[in-house]
């Protein structure tokens, strides 16, 4: 393991360090948990529908498009 710093806004900080006692845990583990998630295994996790939310954000989406929300590709083959 590495020893990092980061620096948090302040609401990133009382939601994480709020979330972290709710589950009775640290804060270095569940910003771990989260990393995870989100770099570890974001390449094999299954797409789910709040990865699309962003279609309802611009304007340009189409119903052929979530396959970019949700794979980063085009829909066209």
């Amino acid at each position: 393991m590495q020893r990092t710093q980061i620096l948090l806004d302040d609401w990133q900080y009382q939601a994480l360090k709020a979330r972290a006692q709710r589950e009775g845990r640290s804060m270095s583990d569940l910003l771990r948990q989260i990393l995870d998630a989100h770099l570890g295994k974001a390449a094999a996790r299954t797409p789910r529908l709040a990865d699309i939310r962003a279609v309802g954000e611009d304007r340009t989406a189409r119903g052929r498009d979530h396959d970019r929300f949700l794979y980063g590709k085009s829909g066209r083959r």
